[in-house]
């Protein structure tokens, strides 16, 4: 079974690289002659998103803002980590070879980064950034909860179109290719876009005499990206190890033990490497020179971090505030504080 992908899908390929250094957006002003020549030469598009891209280029433009937003919260989950979510600057994509392996780690950047479409895309309808879109037009007239009446008011976020978008755009290829890999890709894809929708929340202001709530106009809200990658992480934790059934149609586990996969769950089907030294083949970029902890025994420590390899510490001088004084009424006075500090960091590979 051939597990590498024909292709990596259109915004962790090289393509996302080529919006994100576009995100100023001078090229959409050049109207729709001008958004098709420059759909057309997206790499890694297939037909299919050609023509969203052609369709729709503010909803790119607001793809390509947002990439920063995913990459940034990955990179906050796995910092203390041996993967780190690190990125490749000169690479075929953002990830290196990392994204070839159907690995945990890429099974959670598929899912990060299909939340992080959705979320984009939904905070930009609400905020009027998009004509395609607006608030939630369904969130209409009253309904109920657990407190009582209410009455729809204010913008719900539009999170529904902002997952079918996502959903056409960002699964068209893997739909087109449907071999292991891409049924690998379309679970996790999903898992992210769901784990958006899942932490929604109803947001209400009281009105009545004296705040007396007798009347509430609620909205329904996304809630801070950190509370999904939060989520993912978890998910990444409790990841299931799968294989293609006999017919090529959908997973079973790879062990008899192991639980059946539920649509929130990630799935992957190979082991991944330690992450220990640079191997370009694996994608792995090493752990030489990462800082660690020498007091710590998580996985930050310098004998987790640094595989053994022994560490180099290096004595510092950092400026920090200090005897910080508050004055009446507005104003707080600190002082520079130079502060010794040994900072520990990795050993490269021998």
């Amino acid at each position: 079974m051939n597990l590498l992908p024909s292709g990596i899908c259109f915004y962790l390929s090289v393509a996302i690289c080529w919006l994100t250094s576009r995100v100023d957006g001078s090229w959409w002003y050049m109207g729709t002659l001008g958004s098709q020549v420059m759909c057309d030469n997206i790499p890694g598009l297939i037909n299919k998103q050609r023509q969203l891209c052609r369709q729709h280029p503010k909803v790119m433009q607001a793809i390509g803002a947002g990439i920063k937003d995913w990459i940034g919260e990955c990179q906050h989950q796995f910092q203390n980590h041996r993967w780190n979510c690190n990125t490749m600057a000169r690479d075929h994509n953002l990830f290196g070879r990392l994204l070839l392996r159907s690995s945990r780690e890429a099974a959670f950047v598929y899912a990060i980064s299909s939340a992080g479409v959705v979320h984009t895309l939904t905070r930009a309808c609400s905020q009027g950034e998009l004509q395609s879109c607006s608030c939630d037009p369904t969130k209409k007239g009253s309904s109920r909860d657990a407190k009582g009446t209410f009455d729809w008011g204010g913008c719900s976020d539009h999170v529904e179109h902002a997952m079918r978008f996502s959903q056409s755009f960002i699964d068209a290829k893997e739909r087109k290719e449907r071999d292991a890999r891409a049924l690998m890709n379309l679970h996790n894809n999903r898992a992210g876009r769901k784990a958006v929708k899942r932490f929604m929340s109803l947001e209400c202001k009281c009105h009545g005499v004296s705040g007396s709530c007798s009347v509430r106009t609620c909205w329904l809200a996304l809630a801070d990206f950190r509370r999904t990658g939060d989520h993912l992480r978890r998910r990444y934790n409790g990841a299931v190890q799968v294989a293609m059934n006999q017919y090529g149609t959908g997973f079973t586990t790879a062990q008899r033990h192991f639980k059946r996969p539920s649509k929130n769950d990630l799935v992957y089907f190979e082991d991944s490497p330690d992450y220990c030294i640079r191997d370009q083949e694996s994608g792995s970029v090493g752990t030489g020179g990462r800082v660690c902890n020498r007091t710590s025994r998580a996985v930050d420590s310098c004998e987790v971090m640094c595989c053994g390899r022994g560490y180099d510490t290096t004595r510092v001088s950092r400026t920090t505030k200090c005897e910080c004084k508050f004055h009446w009424c507005c104003a707080v006075h600190c002082r520079d504080c130079n502060q010794e500090m040994d900072v520990h960091t990795c050993k490269a590979q021998t």
